[in-house]
């Protein structure tokens, strides 16, 4: 039969495991919480840097970050899910909204962009936010021919006309990248039904509430 002490010997090496784990589990959370808080942070500061590289700071004075609302539309917006729609505002009207639309028949697969237009329909701009091209491909609106997609930017459903929203070799407006058709085709039916979008719903993008 266990003496007390026997049984003393083996509760404290059971009661110091036990301690043990709790410390670690709640360290283990703490460094889960940081972590995600940290991402959280980074993913804000992310986009807010594509919001400004559209929409110079000093236009809106409100937290598009905050301002935000959700829509769904997958014939327009290339998305099954709903895609975030950040609202810029200057003492309390509207500068500009940017609509993280999906352009799903990129080369490689799926782009996303940050799609800012003016009231009124006007494109501030486009930004491509992610995708899975090659380097090069990536590079034609990312570094090798940066102003690329600034050739969007004053452009509306009007201007150029409908008929002329495509690529130069479909007969459009729009240049592709030197050796690459198909993204840049993507990218342009997307920032257009992106356009087409915004038309049918201006108003109740600005309004809080339930997202048209």
């Amino acid at each position: 039969m266990a003496t007390l002490a026997d049984k003393r010997k083996i509760a404290i090496p059971a009661a110091t495991l036990a301690i043990l784990a709790a410390v670690l589990t709640v360290g283990l959370v703490i460094l889960a919480n940081v972590t995600r808080d940290r991402i959280a942070r980074n993913q804000q500061a992310w986009i807010k840097q594509h919001l400004d590289a559209l929409v110079p700071p000093q236009s809106y004075d409100n937290d598009p970050l905050a301002d935000t609302t959700q829509v769904l539309s997958p014939d327009l917006l290339g998305s099954t899910t709903p895609v975030v729609v950040y609202r810029l505002r200057k003492e309390g009207l509207p500068v500009a909204v940017a609509i993280r639309s999906i352009a799903p028949d990129g080369y490689r697969g799926p782009l996303e962009l940050l799609v800012a237009i003016a009231p009124g329909g006007q494109l501030l701009g486009v930004q491509v936010i992610r995708h899975n091209e090659t380097p090069g491909l990536g590079d034609a609106f990312e570094n090798r021919d940066a102003d690329w997609l600034g050739r969007f930017r004053g452009s509306s459903l009007t201007n150029p006309p409908q008929q002329r929203w495509t690529v130069r070799r479909d007969g459009g407006d729009f240049d592709a990248f030197t050796g690459a058709t198909i993204t840049p085709r993507a990218i342009v039916k997307a920032v257009r039904r992106t356009l087409e979008f915004y038309q049918g719903n201006e108003d109740r993008l600005y309004q809080d509430g339930t997202p048209p």
